[in-house]
């Protein structure tokens, strides 16, 4: 119950990827919500692979290692950031889920491939996965291993859960927030201004 508490806070919590998140749900519709939802869980899996691995521990233990992700993490929101603000292409208040073309292949590729290195090049999971997985652990446990793997995996799906909510319920608003054209214009610096903070946040961790 501990674990389970915990990890929900730290889920719930905003950050990049429910910020990726929501920002897919409210431009793109549903489908991409659920797309940024499953990415950003996708961009944890290597994380949580590299804590049963031991390179998490390695990537903590050489500073050199650190700091290249970091910066890799940090500029790649800067550039989030950046590409958010000029992107000036028209919404529209309908569903993506419910347009006849429906959205490009090429499209949901990208959602997922952004969503996956947001979460990828964030060294504050690597922490997480090594810092506090540990802690629900005895030391002497024979199955160490097995039982890191399976609060891993519960995270990951816990990650999904959550991240889903936030991209239906921005979906959801969508067509209130996509018919006012000033609305639109702030939301978008509002997002590009929230990935270059949370950029210069992690260039200052």
């Amino acid at each position: 119950m501990e674990f389970l508490l915990t990890t929900l806070v730290i889920v719930v919590t905003p950050g990049t990827g429910v910020l990726f998140t929501v920002a897919a749900g409210l431009t793109r519709g549903r489908r991409a919500g659920l797309l940024a939802a499953a990415g950003c869980t996708l961009g944890t899996l290597p994380q949580a692979l590299a804590a049963l691995t031991g390179l998490a521990a390695l990537l903590h233990a050489s500073a050199v290692a650190f700091q290249v992700l970091k910066y890799l993490g940090v500029a790649y929101l800067l550039w989030m950031a950046w590409s958010t603000l000029r992107d000036k292409s028209a919404l529209t208040a309908g569903d993506a889920d419910e347009e006849a073309d429906g959205p490009a292949p090429r499209t949901a590729r990208q959602i997922i491939v952004s969503a996956v290195l947001l979460n990828f090049l964030n060294p504050k999971l690597t922490l997480f996965f090594v810092a506090f997985l540990p802690q629900f652990v005895a030391g002497d446990d024979p199955h160490a291993l097995g039982r890191m793997a399976e609060l891993s995996g519960f995270f990951v799906l816990l990650t999904f859960a959550v991240f889903a909510v936030y991209g239906l319920v921005a979906a959801a608003v969508r067509t209130q927030v996509v018919s006012r054209p000033r609305v639109v214009r702030w939301m978008r610096r509002l997002f590009a201004g929230a990935f270059a903070v949370l950029g210069v946040r992690l260039a200052l961790f």
